[in-house]
């Protein structure tokens, strides 16, 4: 029974009657390469509970979050999503065989060049979320970051409800060859999504009918700037 660990089998062998030193039987133990590796507590951030806002504006706050999945030759990939609150729109589905906080950091430099930066960002205690590099990167840019509390996804709910879409809509439907083929599939999605995906909480309207970042009759891009005050650039 090799993951019985070594109390058990010491006090197993004294009630068979052999009176054996328990250091020796610890040395025959270690010899046989028996040791189980130690469960070290996992020691959880405490976080204030942070009340789950609907935003009235464009860029005042973006939800981000992971998803994990497999290619057909069984290497892991991870998708990394980042939506609106205001209007639940998908600004970012980016796909990657690893995810690393300097990739999280890239794709929101693009979303800024693009569309500008947040007030505030929600997220969880991911290890990428924590890093140095991304904190680093929230600070130079005067973002506030709102950490959900460990255990309770539900805080971030609007991400939670979109990664459920993008899961049975794309991940649970289709097997893929390589990430290429997943983040065109992805695009594709994510535009019929902000496009034409009728929201119950937006009066059965898309996001980009509630509330788009492109005037259409006017023909400009509505960019937030770091105050959230929108400027009109031809």
């Amino acid at each position: 029974y090799p993951t019985r660990g070594f109390d058990e089998y010491y006090h197993k062998i004294r009630r068979e009657g052999l009176k054996w030193n328990r250091k020796r039987v610890l040395r025959v133990y270690r010899d046989m390469k028996l040791s189980l590796r130690r469960k070290h507590k996992k020691r959880l951030i405490k976080r204030i509970k942070q009340p789950l806002e609907t935003p009235s504006v464009l860029n005042q706050c973006w939800s981000m979050d992971f998803m994990s999945d497999a290619l057909i030759d069984g290497r892991k990939l991870r998708v990394f999503n980042v939506i609106d609150d205001c209007n639940r729109e998908a600004i970012a589905i980016d796909i990657g065989l690893s995810y690393p906080a300097r990739a999280v950091v890239e794709t929101l430099e693009n979303l800024k060049e693009e569309i500008g930066t947040p007030k505030y960002v929600r997220c969880d205690n991911g290890p990428e979320f924590i890093s140095k590099t991304f904190m680093e990167w929230c600070t130079k840019n005067h973002i506030e970051i709102k950490y959900t509390q460990p255990g309770k996804p539900m805080q971030n709910g609007y991400i939670e409800r979109f990664n459920r879409f993008f899961r049975e809509d794309i991940l649970d439907a289709y097997y893929f060859n390589d990430i290429y083929q997943l983040q065109r599939i992805s695009d594709n999605w994510r535009e019929d999504y902000n496009f034409n995906h009728p929201h119950k909480s937006l009066g059965n309207k898309s996001p980009k009918e509630c509330m788009p970042r492109f005037d259409e009759e006017f023909k400009f891009f509505i960019k937030p700037d770091l105050n959230n005050n929108y400027l009109s650039n031809l």
